[in-house]
């Protein structure tokens, strides 16, 4: 297995755990706050994707799917264009709401994006800086590995919201 390999499959993850968390759910289940501060369903997909996407086209030199392919149209957040969520408010995260299709519509084009921008990744690529605001600057690896471990982090919470939206369904 080469690096592009490893990292299709490690984005390929990401993708699996948030179909199975969003898919079949209605937007107020996808809404769903386990308590009045707490991120949804909804808020926590579209964070781990925008992340992604941003990160992604940064690192590549390239547009964001967002803004490049109406994906902020689409959504009708009432943010910037640019908010990825970080540093969000619970009010705010209280504004994501999305269909069940439009989150996975989105977070798909984002993966195959992903796959097209890693396709090609060689262990020499890895060591390439991409960021220059951090002491020490930061690598296309190390931006990887922290995309994706901020991506498993929110898919796994995703699904455990899941779990207690559909328990309290059945209570």
């Amino acid at each position: 297995m080469n690096s592009a390999a490893l990292l299709v499959d490690a984005f390929g993850r990401i993708r699996e755990v948030v179909r199975d968390a969003v898919e079949g759910l209605t937007e107020d289940e996808l809404a769903a706050r386990i308590d009045p501060d707490a991120n949804s369903i909804a808020w926590l997909v579209w964070h781990l994707t925008r992340i992604q996407d941003d990160h992604l086209a940064d690192a590549f030199d390239t547009e964001q799917l967002w803004a490049s392919d109406g994906w902020a149209a689409r959504f009708a957040l009432p943010f910037p264009r640019r908010a990825t969520g970080y540093g969000q408010t619970s009010t705010q995260v209280g504004e994501v709401r999305a269909s069940a299709e439009l989150l996975l519509g989105y977070h798909d084009a984002v993966h195959a994006r992903t796959v097209e921008l890693i396709g090609s990744v060689t262990n020499a690529d890895l060591g390439r800086i991409v960021d220059t605001a951090w002491d020490p600057p930061v690598t296309l690896g190390v931006r990887l590995v922290s995309v994706i471990a901020d991506d498993l982090q929110h898919a796994g919470q995703a699904a455990f919201v899941r779990g207690v939206v559909e328990r309290r369904a059945t209570s």
